[in-house]
């Protein structure tokens, strides 16, 4: 293969067969201007050829430190496979109306949510929170939930994708592309 696509989505597929709930599970790794990192899981809702998807609130840690460096990394695990998937690149924020169209097709409940947390921010007490998503659920009765201009999507355009196999003895196979320009270098890596 001379682009990492059709591995890619095969990798997908394989793990949502494996374990739908959870196989687009994945660990974003950024850092702050000053390089200190931070990771989280976050869940991709799209992977082909036009990138990662995934979506936030704008206000987030992980937001604010993308717009200070746009550099990440993805990591996603699949133990039942013996599978990992490695990838880093530069991430921007997708359109508004792309965004627009994924909020809309989240359930009600989760769309409170999203007016109601004022995510990475101290939260003094549960209660808060449960208070303002009342507040929002009131809001928004009878009436579809819109969303919020503070939440929304960013793809990783990746420009670098491992492909690691376990293997016996701890030998595993680890396949690497790396974008160079409009072609992939394709190489393999001792484990």
């Amino acid at each position: 293969m001379t682009e990492p696509w059709p591995m890619l989505e095969q990798w997908f597929a394989d793990a949502a067969a494996a374990d739908p709930a959870f196989y687009n599970a994945a660990v974003l790794a950024t850092a702050d201007r000053d390089g200190r990192p931070s990771s989280r899981v976050v869940l991709l809702k799209q992977h082909d050829r036009h990138g990662l998807e995934f979506f936030t609130n704008n206000a987030s840690r992980k937001a604010r430190e993308l717009a200070d460096r746009r550099d990440a990394a993805i990591c996603l695990f699949w133990p039942r496979l013996g599978r990992q998937l490695r990838i880093e690149g530069p991430v921007t924020a997708i359109s508004s109306e792309r965004s627009d169209a994924y909020f809309a097709s989240r359930d009600r409940e989760s769309q409170i949510g999203a007016w109601a947390s004022r995510q990475s921010e101290p939260l003094p007490d549960r209660a808060v929170l449960l208070a303002r998503v009342a507040s929002h659920a009131e809001r928004f009765d009878g009436q579809d939930v819109v969303r919020p201009p503070f939440w929304g999507g960013y793809v990783m355009h990746p420009t670098s994708i491992e492909f690691w196999s376990e293997g016996a003895a701890r030998l595993h196979e680890r396949r690497e592309y790396r974008r160079r320009g409009d072609n992939w270098i394709i190489q393999t890596l001792f484990p």
